[in-house]
């Protein structure tokens, strides 16, 4: 089964307190494709504490992709907010504007959000206190949620790829079994010509020796011909239509099968001439580029 890079999920948890007062934690969750995982978190500042825990989660779910989380915490009525002010270094803050204000000649008071503007001023509080306690429930609550939307959203497009991806290896096998029976029809043909082509050069039978003559247009013929290249594209493709149905993650695993299909191909096409097999052999890695594309965005 395959799963998609490209995603989003979000999730919600609701506290509401017997005084009325209610807090409510909103998890959401992108993600797209990256050769390996990238999670970058935005957290409350009650919650800056948490932000390798948050990674944790993510990660024990996911296993590729540029993830972005972004947390939110809302609260209404008179929920405690796990947070306190560092009195001495907001008293510091102050001294220090009020200083710059006079060395610069502003007459204008110093007003609070020009305090708060320095985020250091707040400490977040115990993360064992109840407060904390309750937000960190709800924010897995939440994150867990969104996650599992995430997942969800995965699947069903890397169910849609997956049936793009068995078309296009369809098409690719059978335009290869085309090639096959152009490749072997064509073998006494290529042997004649070559016979032909010798025979005009040298126009003189007599100081040729028909067996040696026989071996060597043999041997040419034999590196055109294409059996192996063909035998092993085969096989590539079982295998790539293995790692669709293996339970695993599998997209790294079907990038290294294309490159190897890719390069059959491209010895396919460097072994032929016939003009028919040329166009095959073009069609072919059309449909392996596209693959390519798709696979980039593959778990």
């Amino acid at each position: 089964m395959l799963i998609s890079m490209t995603g989003f999920g979000r999730g919600e948890a609701i506290h509401n307190s017997e005084s009325g007062a209610s807090i409510t934690v909103t998890a959401e969750i992108r993600s797209v494709n990256s050769r390996f995982i990238e999670i970058s978190v935005r957290l409350p500042r009650s919650m800056s504490e948490r932000e390798l825990e948050v990674r944790e989660l993510v990660r024990k779910s996911l296993e590729r992709g540029k993830i972005s989380v972004n947390i939110s915490v809302d609260r209404q009525g008179s929920e405690a907010i796990p947070l306190t002010i560092n009195e001495p270094l907001a008293k510091a803050y102050f001294a220090l504007l009020d200083k710059l204000r006079t060395i610069t000649g502003v007459t204008a008071e110093i007003q609070l959000r020009d305090l708060t503007s320095f985020g250091d001023i707040y400490s977040v509080e115990d993360t064992g206190n109840a407060a904390a306690k309750e937000e960190w429930e709800l924010t897995q609550q939440a994150l867990l949620q969104a996650i599992e939307q995430l997942r969800i959203m995965r699947t069903q497009e890397g169910g849609e790829l997956e049936k793009d991806l068995r078309q296009r290896l369809a098409t690719m096998e059978a335009r290869m079994n085309e090639v096959e029976i152009l490749a072997k029809s064509s073998a006494k043909e290529e042997y004649d010509k070559l016979k032909a082509r010798v025979l005009e050069l040298t126009q003189d039978t007599q100081v040729l020796n028909d067996q040696r003559l026989e071996l060597e247009i043999a041997m040419i013929a034999e590196r055109l011909d294409v059996t192996e290249e063909i035998v092993r594209f085969r096989s590539h493709l079982k295998f790539f239509l293995e790692a669709l149905e293996s339970p695993e993650a599998a997209g790294r695993k079907l990038n290294f099968i294309i490159q190897e299909m890719n390069r059959e191909v491209n010895t396919v096409g460097s072994k032929t001439g016939q003009a028919e097999v040329a166009h095959h052999v073009v069609m072919i890695k059309q449909e392996m580029e596209k693959i390519r594309e798709q696979v980039q965005n593959i778990e």
